[in-house]
C-alpha cells in the first residue's frame, strides 16, 4: 500500500474524554473512529488488525476441532424468556420490536442460540462432543461506556460452545480450548496469565480468564510466582492463619471503652488512639442488607471485604451495604461506630478475626469504640473467606507470598453444565436410549477487545508499537529527500518486499523526514526501512525495529531476505 493513497488519517490530539492509552492512540493513529457512544468505525489499518486477530483464533479454534457457524445477531425474545435471561439481564439487553410488535433483541450472547440449534439438530450421543463457534458482533448496552474498545456498546467476540454426552468429555473439551487459547494469545504476541475466575451471569461451574497484563487493565489479579495459582482478586484466595498463629489466652486483655468523638474511619481510629495501636489491630465493622435483616461483616482494620465472595457465602447474586438510618436502627449508632460485640443479629467474619488479638472495634454508641475485643470471648460469627486478597498475601497452594497484576480479561473459559440444556430440553439419547441433557461449554475471546489490549501492553510515548504477528503491516518503508533515485530505489524495494510475501507500506508522500518518522512511530509498524541519498551511494538501507534504539546499515541485495526473517522470526505471516 502507498501512504499517499491509504485512507490513514492521523491526528495530533485525541478526543478530551479519551484517557486510556489504546483509546487516545488507535483514534490519533487512525485505526478507529468513534460516531455514538461505546461505537465505533474501523478504518483500513483498524479493520486489518481485526482480521489478524481473527485469523489467528480461527486458526486455532480449527485446529482445535471447533467448527464456525454465523448466528444472526437480531434475536426473538422467545429464546431469553426460556431461560429466564430477558428479565435477568436488564438494561444491558438492546431490546426492539418489530412492526408487528413482537419483541427482539441484539445478542449480548448467544448460549440459548446456539442450544438451540443443538437441541434441534443432535439426537444421539453419536454426534457428540461437538463444538460450535462464531465470530460476531455482539450489543450490550453499557451504562458507561468507556475506554474506546475495551468497553464499547458494540464489540467484535468470538464465542464457542461445546456439547458433551458426559462430565468427563465436558472437561476434556474444556482443556481442549484451554489449550487453543494458550496458542491464541501467544501467537498474539501479549503477554497474559491465567486466572481463576467467577463465571458471572453466564452461569457455570470450572472458570478461568486469560488477562492481558497491563498497568492500565480494570481488572486486579493476585499470582504466585513459585506455583501455577493465579485468580481474579473478585476471588481469590489466601492461605488463612493456622492453629499456630492462634492467640494465647493469657495475653487477652479486659475490654475497655474509649471515647472517640468524630473518629469515623480506621485510620482516625489508629491516629486518635495512638501508642502501639496499628490498623492490623482494629475490627472494621460493615453491615450489608438482606432482604428483611442486616448482615454485620467484620474484617481486619486494614482489610477490605471482598463482596463477590461475600455475596457467595450468603447465597445471594449480590451485596449492598445499608443505609446510615438502617444501621443506626439495627445498633444504635452510625457507620464508623458499630462493632460485633453485644450484636444479636447475623455476624460474618473473616478467617483471620480470630488471630486478631485485643482489638478495637466499635461500640454500637456513638463516638466510643471498645478496645481489648477478642474473638471467641466477646463475641460469635460465622467464619469464611470474604476479604479482598492484596500483594504479598500468602499463597493459598504453596504459602509463597502473592504478586499483584493489574489486568485486560482477553479471554473466558467456563463450564456451563446443564443449566441451559436442562431448561431448553437441549436432550440426546444415550447407550441404552434414555434422554440426556448435554453438558456444556463456554468459550469467549473479545477480538475487538484484544485489539486494544495489545496497544495498552504495547505502546511508548510516541505512539504504538505492534507486536509482529497482528501489526497492519510488517514494514514500513520511507524515503528521504527530493531525490529520484532515492524515490526509484524505495519503490524497488517495495517491490521486492511485496514479492517476497511481505506486507509493506510505502510512505511515498512529500513529508520532511520527521513528519515522516513520527508518523512512522505513531501507527507502530514494526519495522521501518529508511532510504536516503547517502545511504544509496553506498548501497545500503537504514533498518529499525519500532522498539530498537539504534539503526543497522542493510545491504540492499540482502534487504528483502533479512527482513523476511525478521517477520518471520518475530511471529509474523508472510502473504505468498
Amino acid at each position: 500500500m502507498r501512504y499517499s493513497k491509504a485512507f490513514l488519517p492521523t491526528v495530533k490530539e485525541a478526543p478530551k474524554d479519551a484517557t486510556m492509552p489504546s483509546h487516545v492512540l488507535l483514534l490519533r493513529a487512525g485505526y478507529a473512529r468513534m460516531v455514538g457512544a461505546g461505537l465505533y468505525e474501523m478504518l483500513p489499518l483498524g479493520l486489518r488488525v481485526l482480521h489478524k486477530v481473527s485469523d489467528i483464533v480461527r486458526a486455532e479454534m480449527d485446529a482445535a476441532g471447533a467448527q464456525e457457524v454465523l448466528m444472526p445477531a437480531l434475536l426473538p425474545a422467545d429464546y431469553f424468556k426460556e431461560t429466564d435471561r430477558w428479565d435477568g439481564f436488564g438494561d444491558t439487553l438492546f431490546r426492539l420490536q418489530d412492526r408487528r410488535g413482537q419483541p427482539y433483541h441484539l445478542g449480548p450472547t448467544h448460549e440459548e442460540i446456539f442450544t438451540d440449534l443443538v437441541r434441534r439438530e443432535v439426537k444421539s450421543y453419536r454426534q457428540l462432543p461437538l463444538n460450535l463457534y462464531q465470530i460476531q458482533a455482539k450489543y450490550r448496552d453499557e451504562p458507561r461506556p468507556r475506554g474506546g474498545l475495551l468497553r464499547g456498546r458494540e464489540f467484535l467476540m468470538k464465542d464457542a460452545y461445546s456439547f458433551d454426552a458426559s462430565e468427563e468429555g465436558a472437561l476434556a473439551s474444556y482443556e481442549s480450548m484451554r489449550d487453543a487459547y494458550h496458542r491464541i494469545f501467544s501467537r498474539l504476541g501479549l503477554t497474559y496469565r491465567v486466572v481463576r475466575a467467577d463465571s458471572g451471569a453466564m452461569g457455570g461451574s470450572t472458570s478461568a480468564e486469560f488477562q492481558v497484563l497491563t498497568q492500565t487493565g480494570e481488572d486486579a489479579l493476585v499470582a504466585c510466582a513459585a506455583c501455577e495459582y493465579a485468580a481474579n482478586a473478585e476471588i481469590a484466595e489466601a492461605r488463612a492463619p493456622g492453629s499456630s498463629d492462634a492467640p494465647d489466652p493469657a495475653t487477652l486483655e479486659p475490654v475497655g471503652t474509649v471515647a472517640t468523638p468524630n473518629v469515623k474511619t480506621i485510620d482516625e481510629v489508629v491516629e486518635f488512639i495512638g501508642g502501639d495501636l496499628t490498623a492490623a489491630r482494629t475490627l472494621k465493622s460493615l453491615v450489608y442488607a438482606l432482604d428483611d435483616e442486616v448482615v454485620l461483616v467484620v474484617v481486619r482494620g486494614d482489610r477490605a471485604v471482598n463482596e463477590t465472595r461475600l455475596a457467595r457465602h450468603l447465597g445471594v447474586p449480590a451485596v449492598v451495604l445499608a443505609s446510615d438510618a438502617t444501621v443506626e436502627r439495627a445498633f444504635g449508632a452510625l457507620p464508623g461506630s458499630v462493632g460485633p460485640v453485644g450484636f444479636s443479629g447475623r455476624i460474618v467474619a473473616d478467617l483471620e478475626v480470630p488471630f486478631v488479638v485485643n482489638a478495637v472495634a466499635g461500640a454500637n454508641e456513638a463516638d466510643h469504640h471498645y478496645t481489648n475485643v477478642n474473638y471467641g470471648r466477646d463475641f460469635q460469627a460465622e467464619l469464611a473467606s470474604i476479604r479482598q486478597v492484596v500483594g504479598g498475601d500468602a499463597c493459598p497452594s504453596c504459602g509463597e507470598p502473592l504478586e499483584a497484576y493489574r489486568g485486560i480479561e482477553g479471554g473466558h473459559i467456563f463450564i456451563l453444565g446443564t443449566r441451559y440444556s436442562q431448561q431448553m430440553g437441549a436432550t440426546f439419547l444415550d447407550e441404552v436410549g434414555e434422554a440426556q441433557p448435554a453438558i456444556m461449554g463456554c468459550y469467549g475471546i473479545g477480538i475487538s477487545r484484544l485489539m486494544a489490549s495489545a496497544v495498552e501492553q504495547h505502546h511508548d510515548a510516541d505512539g504504538i508499537c505492534w507486536p509482529m504477528p497482528i501489526a497492519p503491516y510488517h514494514v514500513i518503508v520511507s524515503p528521504v529527500g527530493k531525490d529520484d533515485a532515492v524515490a526509484a530505489a524505495a519503490e524497488d524495494v517495495y517491490r521486492a518486499l511485496t514479492e517476497a510475501g511481505i506486507e509493506a507500506l510505502l510512505d511515498d508522500r512529500d513529508e520532511r523526514p520527521g513528519v515522516k518518522f513520527k508518523d512512522a512511530d505513531l501507527i507502530g509498524i514494526p519495522l521501518r526501512v529508511t532510504l536516503g541519498k547517502r545511504g544509496l551511494a553506498e548501497g545500503t538501507a537504514e533498518l529499525k525495529g519500532r522498539t530498537e534504539a539504534q539503526a543497522q546499515a542493510v545491504p540492499l541485495e540482502d534487504l528483502a531476505a533479512t527482513l523476511r526473517d525478521r517477520v518471520v522470526t518475530d511471529g509474523g505471516r508472510l502473504r505468498l
